[in-house]
Order: C-alpha cells, then structure tokens, then sequence
C-alpha cells in the first residue's frame, strides 16, 4: 500500500469534505473534524462462531433438518431449531433452560411409560 505524505492525507480530506452534502458536514463538524478519519483501514470480518464440534450453526441446522422426518420440517419447525442453535452456540440461558428442560421432560415421558409429545 502506497505512504502519502501528511499534506496529501489533509488534502485528501478537505475533497472528501468538500464533496460531502451539508448534511454530512454537519455531522463530521460534531464530532470534531480534526478527529475525523475519512480514510479508516477495513474492519476485520466478524469471526464466525462455532459450536464444540467446530461446526457453525448453518451446518448443524442443514444436517439436524436433513436428519429429521420432512413431515416435522415445517418454517416454525425449523425456525424453532434455528433459534435453539444460535442460543446453544452463544451460550444463551434462556436456550440452555430451554435445552435443559426439554432433556428433563423427555426422560419424565419415557420414566412414564410414553415414547414422545
């Protein structure tokens, strides 16, 4: 990447001030136009996270939809189970009560004698 001298960075700058709407100005001149860096390197990428298995939960949804019976896919079906694996992977409380109970119930109905809800 080439190195501009401080004049041609300050140069820089007053074109793109110049060229901006008096809208725009106005919100530069807030914040201080001295502050203001209209030349900013790019953001790194959001990390993409994953859960213990090193999948990502576009992954998991694909294979644990894949894997279920196509009568249960309906959109609040797989909506529901979107939701669950996002919270699983960013460690929600709610997702892992949610999770925690749904193991705790479904051990209740086999203990009771029934196969599901």
């Amino acid at each position: 990447m080439e190195e501009f001298t401080q004049e041609q960075i300050e140069a820089r700058k007053k074109a793109i001030f110049d060229a901006m709407g008096k809208r725009g100005q106005r919100q530069i001149m807030k914040i201080g136009y001295d502050k203001w860096d209209p030349i900013q390197n790019p953001k790194d990428p959001i990390d993409i996270r994953r859960d213990k298995t090193k999948r990502t939960s576009q992954s998991l949804i694909r294979e644990f939809l894949q894997q279920t019976s196509h009568d249960k896919n309906s959109n609040a079906y797989a909506q529901g189970a979107l939701e669950m694996c996002l919270g699983i992977i960013n460690d929600d409380e709610k997702v892992r009560g949610m999770f925690e109970f749904a193991q705790w119930y479904k051990a209740l109905l086999k203990e009771e004698g029934f196969d599901s809800f």
